[in-house]
């Protein structure tokens, strides 16, 4: 049950951090623009692009001509004097202002990982620091592991890259923080209270 709790409190205080950043700091918008005509853009993508919910690559190479030499050299030619746009689109119209199923889609998702952070930092008997340190840095693994990928592979902009890098590495410090106090509830008593600075001999 601790670990649970401790779970639910890091994904409540990672929910309001990542409300906070995207409202009062930049980093919600980091890395993004405004169309210069919007409803020529989406215009556009009615008529170019298949109904439905998908992710494109523009210009699009053809799986089932790249083992054909002109068709690379083509796309290749192609790809090297026009722009690169990586679109997600989703055809079916929704209101952009009513977030509600959004917000507990992202609350559940802060929540599960924070629950699996938990139950990294309860596996042994550590500083309440390095409980903090270690949530740091799991932060990093996931944009490491997911965020850089992209911006490497789809050209996702390098101050959306930056700014997922920050608002993941604040937002889990102080998740990580306020978990790694309450895991740290009660340690003298059960035995197992570390210091965050062990002294010397």
């Amino acid at each position: 049950m601790r670990i649970v709790i401790a779970g639910i409190l890091g994904g409540i205080v990672m929910f309001i951090w990542g409300a906070i950043a995207h409202m009062a700091t930049p980093l919600g918008e980091a890395g993004f623009a405004q169309p210069v005509n919007e409803d020529i853009a989406l215009a556009a993508l009615k008529v170019a692009l298949p109904a439905g919910n998908h992710a494109f690559l523009l210009p699009s190479p053809d799986p089932a001509h790249m083992g054909d030499a002109t068709a690379v050299k083509a796309m290749a030619e192609k790809s090297s004097r026009e722009p690169f746009a990586f679109v997600v689109l989703r055809s079916e119209p929704r209101d952009m202002t009513a977030m509600g199923h959004q917000l507990v889609v992202q609350w559940i998702g802060d929540t599960l990982c924070a629950l699996f952070l938990a139950f990294v930092l309860a596996a042994a008997a550590m500083s309440f620091c390095r409980r903090v340190v270690i949530a740091g840095l799991m932060g990093l693994f996931g944009v490491l592991a997911n965020i850089v990928p992209f911006g490497n592979w789809y050209s996702f902009p390098t101050a959306l890259v930056g700014g997922t890098f920050a608002y993941q590495l604040v937002g889990w410090l102080i998740a990580g923080a306020a978990m790694a106090w309450w895991l740290g509830r009660g340690a003298k008593e059960r035995g197992d209270y570390v210091p965050c600075q062990s002294k010397g001999p």
